[in-house]
This record gives C-alpha cells, structure tokens and sequence, in this order.
C-alpha cells in the first residue's frame, strides 16, 4: 500500500502546518497527502518523523521546529495537564479562540452546507486556568504508596499528579489531601489487573459560589479499612467539606461509579448556583463543570429563546433542570424531559428548592415523550435542546418539524452533529439565524454554540 504514498514509514521530512484537526493536531499536507502531528501549528515550517501511513492519512512526530507560530507559548507543563486532555496548552489563549471559532465556521460550511449563517466572535473566559469543581482520579499504586492523577494516552499507566491548572484549587486540595490520608491509613489502591484492593477513583466536586465541598471515594469493596479515621482526618484537614460520600463499585469495568452509593458524613448533596437559580448536587448529579462560562452559556440560550412570559417551552434532554429552570424564570410553562431518572427526580427537587412551580418534568427518551406530548396536545412555542455529543435523535428531530414551534434554541458540545442537525432543521422549514460559540473548556478542544431557528 505504501509504495504508492508520498511518505513512508520512518521518512523524515520538512513541512509547513496549514491547519488543526478537531483533536488539535497540526495538519501539514505532501504531494496532497495530509499527515497529523501532535504540538504542530498552522504557520510553523517543522522537520517531522512519520510513524504511521494509512491509505488517506499518515500520523507524525513533531521532532524540530524551524519557525514557530506567534500563537505557541510555554506555560508551566504539569504531568496533569499533559495527560489530562489539554490537548491545547501549547497555544496561547487568544490562539485557542480562534481555533474554536474557525472550527465552527468550517463544519457548519462543510458538513451543514450552511453559508449565510451570522457565526459571532467566540465567548472567551478572562481568567481561563482554574475552571473545573469536579474531578475523577483514578488511583493505582506505585512502590507500595498509593498514587492518583491521570492515565497516559492509551494506556491504563496512571502519572502520580498534585495539581491541575484547569481546576478550581479547592478540587486540587481535597484530591491530594485524600491520597495523603489514605497512604498515611495504609487503604490500599484498587489494582486493575488482579481486581483487588480497594479504591479506585477519588472524587471532588466543589459549589463555587457557596464555597461547599463534596468528597466521594470510590471503592472495590463495601468496607473501607480505618473508615471512621479516614473520615475524621479529611474533615479536619479541608474546612470547606460539607459531604462524604461513598460508591461502591465492585465490578470488572472502566465505568466509574457503582451503583452504590452511601453517605459517610454530613449532607447527601451540596449546593451551588448558576445566576439567581439554586442547585442540589450529589454524587451522582450531571452539573456543569465550568460555572462561569455556564452562567454566560444560558444566558444566550435565555436570550435566544426571547421569552415575554406567555409562552410554552419544551426542554428536550433536560438533565437535573438547569436549563429549563433558567428558561421557567420568564415563561408561562416548561415542560424537561430527560431519560436518566435520577436526573429528573434532581430537577423536581431544584424546582421545589428555587420555589419554581411553571415547570413540570418527565422521564424518558424525547423522542418517545415529546411526540406523546405533542398528541395530547402540549405543543410548544419554544424548544430548547441540548443533547450529547451524538446530537439529537432522528425521530426527535423529525417531532419537532412537525410540530412547528416557532423557536428553536440548540445547545450543542459538538459543532459537527450541530451542523448536521442543523441541516436536517432547515430542510424542514427553519432558518439558523445566528450561532453564538461559548469556550467552556479553555485548553482542550472542545468548543460549546448555541444557535437560534425560526419557523420560517
């Protein structure tokens, strides 16, 4: 296959970058044939190894820079961040905007055929390190201590880390105060491989504007060897905890959490806000992991949907109410439907916390609910939707054409299923007015829109 390609396997070569993959590797074309290399710039002339050719693309290692890109900057690297999926730490800021923003123009023009849609400047973060309240480390043992930070790349090696600089501080504080704790109690880490010992991740999330912290440690086993001390030492050494939370989960899988899950001290949730709205969050609870831009991010979902107070909205994918309870604040009715339980009994419960009584939840697929909805005769005025990162359901989509709302507000994690639903919307009668890309994870790749259609 290779004796046709203009690169082989172990070739050195010299390469101009011309672009960045989704994943944020530099693209550098030969004779038209594109390679990806990892760290690699648009702009930046480079000497690269190749490592693997396939048929349409090869793979590249990045082994001298002759002129680097104005954009390329060098921060204090952690072994957290380099394996914590910052895969864009190595661009400036300012450079990682663009990026996102020119990702987003490309695939609504290349995957959705949109041209004349008004994509608006990216919202950015002022101060983009120190963002996440939540993390899950997963634990492993190295010279008989026990360890916790993040695996390397495609591999299950997990790098001994005491700080990320994308979370908040007080998340680094409680995950290092945990291992310490636990190294000091001799609670042995679980081992992947023999499928014994006992914890497996440790888990942080932190309430930002209330200052309130939740531990959950996640174990093999159903008993925690010296429990109570392990309690009594992490209450001592972090003020601000206010939940101790264990998940048992004892089964052979990658899965994270059990299904198992008890409190070891103090509250079974902590509490947060986004804006004026109060949340409950367990150990369990889906919550956005970046606040600030949140708060920015359902603002203009709140705008676009141009409440006045008479109307009905649908939330389809509504998780533990946080969109529609925002959306409930200026409309008559919302309706959230959500296929996880759990999260619909948090939403009920967030409703009732904010004293919200206009907005009534339903558990299940919103392909399934929606058009059972709209047959007894809940349509809607507005629909918001804000799916995982595969979009929206074919049938859900196809509901909401038929149903003919005037508005459709689309929150989306992934520009390229955005662009093809999208396109699905606007063979279906509707117009993208405006696309509004909110960066909610500074330093990865991930780029977060919200677009705004009418009925035309």
């Amino acid at each position: 296959m290779s004796a046709t390609l203009p690169v082989q396997k172990n070739d050195y070569i010299d390469v101009v970058f011309e672009d960045l993959t989704h994943d944020g590797a530099g693209v550098a074309k030969v004779d038209g044939y594109p390679l990806f290399i990892p760290n690699g710039l648009p702009g930046e002339k480079a000497k690269v190894k190749v490592i693997k050719v396939n048929k349409g693309y090869g793979i590249g290692r990045l082994v001298e820079l002759y002129e680097k890109s104005p954009y390329r900057v060098d921060i204090p690297s952690t072994d957290a961040n380099k394996y914590g999926g910052c895969q864009l730490e190595h661009i400036s800021y300012e450079g990682q905007l663009k990026f996102k923003e020119n990702q987003v123009r490309q695939v609504l023009t290349r995957i959705g055929k949109l041209e004349d849609i008004k994509v608006h400047s990216i919202l950015g973060m002022k101060n983009p390190w120190h963002y996440r309240n939540k993390a899950q480390v997963p634990v492993g043992e190295k010279d008989g201590r026990l360890i916790a930070g993040f695996f390397k790349p495609r591999s299950h090696e997990i790098v001994d880390t005491n700080e990320s600089l994308i979370q908040l501080p007080e998340i680094n504080e409680a995950v290092q105060a945990v291992k310490e704790i636990c190294n000091e109690l001799r609670i042995p880490a679980y081992d992947e491989e023999t499928h014994k010992g006992v914890v497996r991740h440790i888990m942080a999330r932190y309430g930002k504007h209330t200052g309130e912290l939740m531990v959950v440690i996640i174990t093999r086993t159903v008993d925690i060897p010296n429990k109570s001390k392990l309690v009594e030492e992490i209450v001592a050494r972090l003020p601000k905890v206010k939940s101790i939370v264990h998940n048992i989960n004892s089964k052979r899988t990658n899965v994270i959490l059990g299904e198992k899950t008890s409190v070891l001290w103090g509250n079974e949730v902590i509490y947060d806000y986004i804006g004026d709205v109060k949340f409950a969050i367990s150990a369990l609870s889906f919550y956005q992991v970046n606040p600030v831009q949140t708060k920015v991010l359902y603002d203009k979902a709140l705008e676009y949907a141009g409440l006045n107070g008479e109307e009905s909205v649908i939330d389809a994918y509504c998780g533990i109410g946080t969109i529609s309870l925002f959306l409930a604040q200026k409309a008559k009715k919302v309706f959230g439907v959500e296929v996880v339980p759990e999260a619909i009994e948090d939403a009920k419960r967030n409703a009732e916390l904010n004293g919200i009584t206009n907005a009534e939840f339903a558990a299940g697929e919103a392909e399934v609910v929606i058009p059972k909805w709209y047959k007894e005769g809940n349509s809607a005025d507005v629909l918001v939707v804000d799916p995982p990162r595969k979009g929206c359901d074919e049938a859900l989509l196809k509901t909401i054409i038929e149903m003919k709302p005037k508005k459709v507000v689309y929150v989306s994690c992934n520009p390229a299923t955005l662009a093809r639903d999208l396109r699905i919307l606007e063979d279906g009668g509707y117009k993208t007015l405006e696309v509004q890309p909110v960066d909610m994870f500074p330093h990865t790749t991930h780029v977060e829109c919200v677009s705004q259609l009418v009925l035309e």
